[in-house]
């Protein structure tokens, strides 16, 4: 395995003296936080429709008494406990409560199908596990053939059926406080007891990946990788405790626990909502000043802004003013602000465009960082113009999530930034990506040899393909499997045609380019529901339903406008030649996207074979 470029990032010499000197696990980090900030906010949520607090003093106390609930009802040391729940508060706390009982998170998407849940805990050997409400006890309870290890089910949300929460393998939450509270109270040591149990190289996490070919694999993250993420990103020195993050990011997904962990380090306080429809409303009222989120809400929020303003003098006064930001950027980039007419020009812009958008994601936000997927290049740079730093990380379940994140302060568009101060990466021969450092996992659980094909001398190779800039910053293009070599010998990179086009067409939900082996490249569209709405209202279909807009002439000729559009910024050999609109969004329902809402290519093609193969009428 040979190695074309190698980086380390730019970090001060002392830096690694911090890293090798943090908190040996997630626990004793959490503590620290506590005891240096005891009284202060530590944690935002909704009670009702009224946002109230939690100090750290009170979120150890509510941790604690989970903590010992579970020790109460036999939890061991590295003993698996599944989390099945949207993000929200409770999510939080139970993740705490299972670190400060020594236990291990196995994490379980909500929208997780039934036959899926089983294996992610029955392959975990996961003892209890935290649903959310009745669907998610019910997902557990049919499979329990299937799962004989698990020996207690703890309900969030009170159940409709009464008689199902009485059943001895299944209590609420609130009982699981009591039992809790009940045991400290006889055995004031158990906490610490258990946690002195778990070290650096102990299990901390379960999370499996998302799975877009085959059965998901257990990724094993212990201590010792989320403590070094934690301290890692703390070097960035993006964020500090008087910061507020907005978490609404799956905690089932590495990004989201990175960003929990993350808060025990710097201390700063967190908002939690996860649910999607209400992020705007709630950065209005939280006004954080930092969010994470994946490149899909980026590009829902332009192409939400972009239609509000595409008519008549709202449309002419937006468009100058992102002409002003596009011929500010250049400076701004380069750490220079412009003069002159085009300052003037500038403040105008900001008055009359930009501090509208910004105020209504709070007016406060400092950045945003994408993950989980590629941010398309024009999304980034219309934020930038607007005044608004979307930065990009990047990073695998499989590294702890962020290996590198770009610096808002001085961005480099385009890049993911350097690696996280000590990890190493480079890039192979054939334009791979390896990494190696802490964050690196311990293996796949109970897979050696999946973890002998991935981890290959301390290197993980990450199935991604990139290049290192001058400055050492990561460009991602694609991933090595998704590769498309047409008959011609060409070789097309689908998220760059996917980007492109989702970047020009703000009626498009999901794109799936298609063509291997094939003369040309096809594509298969989905609509975006919100978007098309008001289409629909305005052009006399506002009762037809998404299928029947899916397929009416005069939006198959406007999305044709939006294809043409985007293949004159592609080679020749990569434009879309032909597509076909489906007549709904791909879901994780049908079994054709992950749970972290990527595209399961295999079952999407193969679903719609017929309808791929009618677009190559001539071969």
């Amino acid at each position: 395995m040979t190695a074309t470029d190698v980086s380390q990032g730019p970090y001060r010499p002392d830096a690694m003296e911090r890293v090798n000197t943090r908190p040996g696990t997630v626990g004793e980090m959490f503590l620290h936080q506590v005891a240096a900030s005891g009284s202060r906010e530590a944690y935002r949520y909704l009670d009702g429709d009224r946002w109230v607090s939690l100090t750290w003093d009170q979120t150890k106390e509510k941790a604690f008494d989970l903590a010992a609930g579970l020790i109460a009802l036999g939890l061991e040391p590295e003993d698996r406990v599944g989390i099945a729940c949207s993000t929200r508060i409770e999510w939080v706390l139970a993740d705490l409560g299972v670190v400060c009982a020594a236990g291990a998170t196995t994490t379980v998407y909500p929208n997780t199908r039934s036959g899926e849940v089983a294996f992610v805990l029955g392959n975990s050997g996961s003892r209890m596990i935290f649903t959310e409400n009745d669907d998610q006890t019910s997902k557990v309870i049919d499979q329990l053939d299937k799962l004989p290890d698990v020996v207690k089910i703890i309900q969030i949300d009170a159940p409709a059926d009464r008689a199902r929460i009485e059943h001895d393998l299944v209590i609420s939450w609130q009982q699981l406080q009591e039992i809790g509270r009940a045991y400290r109270a006889d055995h004031p040591d158990a906490i610490e007891t258990a946690m002195s149990k778990v070290g650096p190289d102990s299990l901390a996490t379960l999370i499996y990946t998302s799975g877009t070919t085959g059965k998901p694999k257990g990724v094993r993250l212990v201590h010792d990788s989320w403590t070094y993420e934690a301290v890692a990103m703390d070097e960035l020195g993006l964020a500090g405790p008087d910061d507020v993050q907005y978490l609404w990011l799956p905690l089932a997904h590495s990004f989201g626990k990175l960003l929990s962990v993350v808060q025990f380090q710097i201390g700063f306080v967190t908002a939690v909502d996860g649910r999607i429809d209400k992020i705007v409303e709630n950065l209005g009222q939280v006004r954080p000043t930092f969010m994470a989120g994946a490149p899909r809400i980026f590009e829902k929020v332009r192409a939400t802004v972009m239609l509000q303003a595409s008519t008549g003098i709202r449309a002419r006064i937006f468009n100058w003013a992102f002409g002003v930001g596009q011929r500010t950027k250049p400076l701004r980039l380069a750490g220079q602000q412009p003069t002159g007419l085009l300052k003037l020009q500038a403040a105008i812009a900001e008055r009359l465009v930009f501090s509208k958008i910004k105020e209504r994601m709070g007016g406060r936000i400092r950045f945003f960082v994408s993950g989980s997927a590629g941010l398309n290049s024009e999304v980034q740079s219309w934020f930038y113009d607007a005044g608004l730093t979307v930065v990009e990380g990047y990073g695998m379940t499989e590294t702890s999530a962020a290996t590198f994140v770009d610096d808002p302060r001085h961005p480099e568009l385009g890049t993911v930034g350097p690696p996280a101060v000590g990890t190493e990466v480079k890039i192979a021969d054939d334009g791979e990506i390896l990494i190696k450092g802490p964050g690196v996992m311990a293996g796949y659980h109970d897979n050696p040899e999946a973890t002998a094909e991935t981890l290959v001398d301390g290197w993980l190779l990450t199935g991604d393909i990139g290049h290192l800039t001058e400055s050492g910053r990561l460009v991602i293009t694609d991933r090595k499997k998704d590769l498309i070599k047409t008959s011609g010998g060409k070789f097309v990179a689908p998220q760059k045609v996917e980007g492109a086009l989702k970047a020009e067409c703000p009626y498009i939900s999901q794109v799936l380019v298609h063509g291997e082996h094939r003369k040309y490249i096809s594509a298969l569209i989905t609509l975006d529901p919100d978007a098309m709405k008001g289409w629909a209202a305005d052009h006399d279909h506002a009762s037809s339903s998404e299928e029947e807009l899916a397929a009416l002439p005069e939006v198959r000729e406007l999305i044709d406008g939006y294809v043409q559009q985007a293949n004159e910024q592609l080679e020749h050999w990569e434009t879309i030649k032909r597509f076909e609109i489906l007549p709904a969004e791909l879901s994780v329902e049908k079994g054709l996207v992950t749970p972290s809402q990527k595209i399961r290519r295999g079952a999407v093609e193969s679903q719609y074979s017929g309808v791929l193969d009618s677009m190559y009428p001539t071969e």
